[in-house]
């Protein structure tokens, strides 16, 4: 779903610097063999998660939900030397696809892949975090925040994606489980006392939570 007029979003598109040829290749072979393309990240929002990868300058990123490896390549430009990204995917048939990028992008020593479910991984990953990106399957979302804010350093950053989740969120009509969560996962940030927040309307939705 759009929420800006086609017109407002291609000047939005036109006034942000653009994506690197890397990652307009990656966008390109996704759509053109990649089975529901449209989860890519893409040029605005990827512009977005870098932007605040080169502010904070991360040691510790976790991304939920690698897909093409667009998100971790956009996130690590703004990584310093000796930090690590561990992204989580459950879809092998993707990992070589991903690991061909990355190791074009020049940041194979930061980035570090994970095949299998992410509430099986998580728990055995012995970090604490200081930019974490949600981007996975919509019913756990609210079990994924649950699970790592309290692994966060203070001034950390959690972002979900999709929380707008095609407008659903406010029709009343929309009861599946996907959309129940993101509003219980939305409520739940916004009420949440070690956390500041605010939701962007970037795309789908962007939730920004930083830690107190």
């Amino acid at each position: 779903m759009e929420f800006l007029p086609e017109s407002i979003d291609q000047y939005v598109h036109n006034h942000t610097s653009p994506e690197s040829e890397l990652l307009a290749d990656l966008n390109r072979e996704t759509w053109a063999k990649i089975l529901i393309p449209r989860m890519l990240s893409g040029h605005l929002q990827g512009r977005v998660l870098s932007m605040f990868s080169h502010l904070m300058k991360p040691k510790r990123v976790l991304e939920i939900g690698t897909y093409t490896g667009y998100s971790a390549l956009c996130l690590a430009e703004g990584m310093p030397e000796g930090s690590q990204l561990h992204t989580i995917d459950i879809n092998e048939e993707l990992e070589d696809f991903v690991k061909k990028y990355v190791e074009r992008s020049g940041h194979s020593d930061k980035i570090i892949q994970h095949i299998g479910n992410a509430m099986e991984i998580i728990p055995n990953l012995d970090e604490k975090w200081d930019l974490v990106f949600i981007d996975a399957d919509k019913e756990n979302y609210l079990n994924y925040y649950n699970m790592i804010i309290d692994r966060m350093n203070p001034g950390g950053l959690i972002l979900c994606d999709n929380v707008l989740w095609s407008g659903k969120v406010v029709d009343e009509n929309e009861t599946d489980e996907e959309t129940a969560t993101l509003r219980a996962l939305n409520k739940a940030i916004l009420e949440d006392s070690r956390v500041e927040n605010v939701l962007l309307p970037v795309r789908d939705g962007l939730m920004a939570a930083r830690v107190l």
